[in-house]
């Protein structure tokens, strides 16, 4: 199995300024290959700096991917970095040159002079057409090891890794090296991970063939079948036999598989038996209705939307009394029951979600503390409230109410 090391530049990155998503894409296309992730680095626009985890990552990786600091600007130094560590000088091609200058005129602007940096790379690489953007990647040699550095722009890496890149590992990847990891995600939600670890015990064991990784984010807790295999078909064949046995195990727990979300699982439910969603939302602040119509084809079964924030807005828009919220307090389950009717009564959808609560980080109380959430689904046959508190600070309580919303829906569905 070829090992790799993947380093990200750019000071945006090591200052908080940016996030780095590129790699992560990295690591998933190569690890998807058979390629063993050894280490991954971020580190500034410095020439220095650079070289010294350009030497890391050559002494512990047989591959090794760098993206960003390519550019025309002077804190691009990437390719000064390159020469650096390589030991030779940059080197102009006329060709890289005129593959820039088009990239200008065809879209009829004048080529900026600090662009033709771009033409140089260093001495005895080669260069990665860049079909997107102007700065052209660069192949390598350090110490026997290959090098790719590609742009930092995501579109542009992604492209350049697709087109070029991907064929000239595959090259490098002798055929009876090769190991085969096939990667298949099943969706949970309604118990932690060590709930989840505890009922598949001996199926998370570390160094077990397919290996089972758990990741948790918004109450989701994403499982990872990882099987590795001489040939596709076998790692698949793993794969598949181990998603089914954790279906087995986990039954409802699980709600869908690959990135698939909750309000994608709702919505196919809903489409399926041709029924309507309407939802009302005070604490979410419209992130309800945001999660339903992420999911393409929504418009066939979501409706209406309410950000009823105010008092005032209960009352007006969904029928909420009055005496009702001064008595029992707009966070309440009596207000939550009463947001759902109205919201189902005025919109005639088949179901309704409503949300009222506390996501901070002021405004709560012994008796009403920050993170307290009132969920109620009004359904065709009957209405499901229930209470929670998140105390997860404001933006996180915000996505696990409605990753929980989402999920009292589906399980109404299943009834």
């Amino acid at each position: 199995m070829k090992s790799a090391s993947i380093i990200s530049i750019g000071n945006e990155l090591i200052h908080g300024q940016g996030i780095d998503t590129n790699s992560q894409y990295l690591a998933e296309k190569l690890f998807s290959m058979g390629v063993e992730i050894k280490a991954m680095y971020s580190v500034g626009d410095e020439v220095d700096s650079i070289v010294r985890i350009l030497n890391n990552a050559v002494n512990n990786s047989e591959l090794i991917f760098m993206t960003g600091g390519l550019g025309p600007t002077d804190d691009d130094v990437t390719r000064h970095a390159l020469t650096a560590g390589l030991g030779v000088d940059l080197e102009f091609h006329q060709e890289l040159l005129n593959q820039i200058n088009e990239y200008f005129t065809r879209r009829n602007l004048t080529v900026p002079r600090r662009n033709k940096i771009q033409a140089y790379i260093p001495k005895g690489s080669r260069a990665i057409k860049n079909v997107v953007g102007t700065a052209p990647g660069i192949i390598g040699e350090f110490d026997g090891k290959l090098v790719f550095s590609m742009p930092g722009v995501p579109a542009e890496m992604h492209r350049m890794f697709e087109e070029s890149v991907l064929p000239e590992i595959r090259r490098n990847i002798e055929a009876a090296e090769r190991t085969v990891i096939v990667v298949r995600k099943l969706k949970c939600f309604g118990v932690g991970e060590s709930t989840i670890a505890e009922k598949l015990g001996d199926m998370m064991r570390r160094g077990r063939n397919p290996e089972i990784n758990s990741t948790a984010g918004g109450g989701v807790i994403t499982l990872h079948i990882i099987a590795k295999a001489k040939t596709e078909d076998e790692a698949h064949g793993m794969a598949l036999d181990d998603e089914n046995r954790l279906k087995d195990i986990l039954k409802e727990i699980v709600y869908g598989s690959g990135d698939e979300t909750l309000a994608e699982t709702i919505g196919l439910q809903l489409r399926k038996r041709g029924k309507t969603l309407a939802v009302a939302e005070s604490c979410t602040g419209g992130a309800l209705a945001e999660s339903i119509t992420n999911a393409p084809g929504s418009s066939d079964y979501f409706t209406y939307g309410w950000v009823t924030y105010s008092n005032e807005a209960k009352i007006k828009e969904l029928a909420v009394e009055a005496e009702l919220i001064q008595k029992e307090g707009a966070v309440s389950e009596k207000v939550a029951l009463a947001m759902a009717a109205g919201a189902k009564k005025k919109s005639g959808a088949a179901y309704s979600i409503a949300i009222t609560g506390i996501a901070g980080p002021a405004g709560g109380s012994e008796q009403k503390p920050v993170g307290l959430v009132y969920i109620c689904i009004n359904g065709e046959k009957h209405s499901d409230l229930q209470r929670f508190v998140f105390p997860l600070g404001r933006l996180p309580m915000r996505r696990r109410t409605v990753n929980t919303a989402l999920n009292m829906l589906r399980m109404q569905l299943k009834i």
